[in-house]
């Protein structure tokens, strides 16, 4: 498969937009984004006549570390984004890129995308937070996302959507954590407060009380909802959610949950806001008949674990920076603080 810009040819390129190949002068690319297990390139090109063609995208491919390549074939991360544009992307009523290409090898389990390119949209960096007024914005989207397959039994049909609710994930998971969390102690010692390891610690030992399934709206989740993954445009009130190599079959409150507690820098921000940013949020699905805002709360405390526990597990399964060091610190230690102000150990006893 065509899994790099170096393998890109002007004909390829221009048959994307139904062009001639003669009117493709050149392209060139150059890597953008900070992603852990897919790497990013954005395409220039150059038309002798523009005529409303776009004069860039973007190539998400597969990593180029084997590490990483591994992982996120093994956890299906490269079917479920390119399945996501093919088959939802239009559906989803939150801003996403436009898809011109989509491919997925069921063999090598590799993928690659070409999407719009957002530019001149900017990204918040996950470590530095964002505001109040900027996490609103990404949780319209999130309504708008979880508003479009609400209850919608469609979305089992979708094998690559239930791969996060199989048994195979559930023991995966149940096996792991286990197993690294130890490790990923002794990495943070000194780093990450101590109430938040013994948060971790009654955490992990009753994570199968934790991983049982419950009664609740059931909708399509973007799975990994923080800073990183979306871009934000000037005097513009929409957020643009990219990065849906984690989208699934799910409850929308961890969504929520794994925004508001990865945005803020500081937990006493977070902690004045949250429940107004719940409010609004709720509000905004409309389907508060079936749904009550107390229903939507609890779902919400209990998601504050979502955050922890992906940057535990995301950071002892992907390659090892230093910068990709201190992001899951980060996450784990803001949701750390999430779970404990809310008492979401509560729902384990």
């Amino acid at each position: 498969m065509i899994d790099h810009p170096n393998k890109f040819s002007k004909k390829f390129i221009a048959n994307l937009f139904n062009a001639d190949e003669s009117n493709l002068k050149d392209f060139e690319f150059e890597p953008v984004g900070s992603g852990q297990v897919g790497d990013c390139f954005r395409i220039n090109l150059d038309w002798k006549e523009k005529n409303n063609l776009p004069l860039s995208l973007i190539a998400k491919c597969p990593a180029a570390d084997q590490s990483s390549r591994d992982t996120a074939r093994n956890l299906h991360l490269y079917e479920i984004e390119t399945s996501f544009y093919k088959y939802l992307s239009e559906k989803c009523s939150a801003r996403v890129p436009e898809l011109y290409f989509s491919d997925f090898d069921s063999n090598s389990d590799d993928g690659i995308l070409l999407l719009e390119d957002m530019h001149p949209a900017q990204q918040i960096p996950q470590m530095e937070g964002c505001s109040v007024e900027e996490v609103s914005k990404i949780l319209k989207e999130a309504a708008a996302l979880h508003k479009s397959y609400w209850n919608d039994e469609k979305l089992l049909s979708y094998s690559w959507l239930t791969y996060g609710i199989s048994e195979e994930r559930k023991k995966f998971v149940a096996d792991l954590l286990p197993a690294v969390y130890p490790e990923w102690k002794n990495r943070y010692q000194g780093r990450i407060s101590k109430d938040i390891f013994d948060m971790g610690d009654d955490l992990i030992a009753n994570y199968d009380k934790y991983s049982e399934v419950r009664e609740g709206p059931m909708t399509l989740v973007q799975g990994d909802l923080r800073l990183d993954n979306i871009l934000f445009v000037d005097n513009n009130d929409r957020a643009i959610l990219l990065d849906w190599q984690t989208a699934a079959v799910g409850l929308p409150l961890n969504d929520v949950a794994y925004c508001i507690s990865t945005s803020f820098l500081n937990p006493n921000d977070r902690a004045n806001a949250e429940e107004k940013l719940v409010q609004d949020y709720h509000a905004l699905l409309k389907v508060s008949d079936s749904y009550s805002f107390e229903e939507a709360w609890n779902d919400y405390r209990r998601g504050s674990f979502v955050g922890f526990l992906m940057a535990v597990m995301s950071a002892m399964i992907v390659e090892r920076t230093d910068r990709g060091d201190e992001m899951f610190a980060v996450m784990a230690e803001r949701s750390g603080w999430q779970a404990l102000h809310l008492d979401a150990i509560s729902f384990l006893k």
